[in-house]
């Protein structure tokens, strides 16, 4: 079952970016700048920590 779910889950991936580009770079830009924000967090918090 978890194989199935897992070639379900490329599987549509694939067509959500060939069928719609533009959105799917939105969608992966969205996710690299709220990786970013909680980066940027914790660095903040570790250098008020060790102030």
């Amino acid at each position: 079952m978890k194989k199935i779910l897992t070639w379900a889950g490329v599987a549509f991936l694939l067509f959500f970016l060939f069928s719609a580009p533009v959105e799917a770079s939105g969608v992966i830009n969205g996710i690299l700048g709220s990786l970013r924000g909680a980066a940027e967090a914790v660095i903040t918090f570790m250098q008020n920590l060790f102030q």
